[in-house]
């Protein structure tokens, strides 16, 4: 897998039938190693061990239903009180990051209410905090580090 634009970290990957695992602290589970799982791992690991974000408040990979239809979103860290602190939307570093992501991840994040939003493919990182009032993001260099 190719180098991204994160903190070096230590993963454990296993190979079984030709295929090659990673395993998910998250989900307490080895699951197949994929580009886009590639940047999702990278992100955990940043959101833990450089943000100092507790393993507990992050969640991974589950459907919300938007307009209907299901989607999944990538990552998401709640605050203790259950509301959503960010939004994560992670893609393959062949994935260029374009208005259509930003728009993908918005509308998510009408069901969701985060305060803030990343949308990365690993190589470039995009971070913004939601202004509710005035209807827009302002961007930001880097994601707030967890507040204990």
């Amino acid at each position: 897998m190719q180098k991204l634009n994160f903190p070096s970290c230590n993963f454990r990957f296993k190979n079984s039938e030709n295929k090659t695992y990673i395993f998910d602290q998250i989900r307490k589970k080895f699951v197949i190693l994929q580009p886009e799982e590639w940047v999702r791992q990278h992100v955990i690991s940043y959101l833990i061990n450089e943000k100092s974000y507790p393993k507990s408040l992050i969640n991974i990979e589950k459907v919300l239903t938007i307009n209907n239809l299901k989607k999944r979103y990538d990552i998401v860290i709640f605050n203790p009180d259950g509301s959503i602190h960010i939004t994560v939307e992670c893609k393959a570093p062949s994935v260029n990051i374009t208005q259509e992501t930003f728009d993908q991840v918005a509308r998510y994040n009408l069901s969701l209410k985060s305060s803030y939003l990343m949308i990365t493919n690993g190589l470039n990182h995009y971070f913004c905090q939601m202004d509710y009032e005035n209807e827009k993001y302002i961007f930001l260099q880097d994601l707030p580090p967890h507040q204990k």
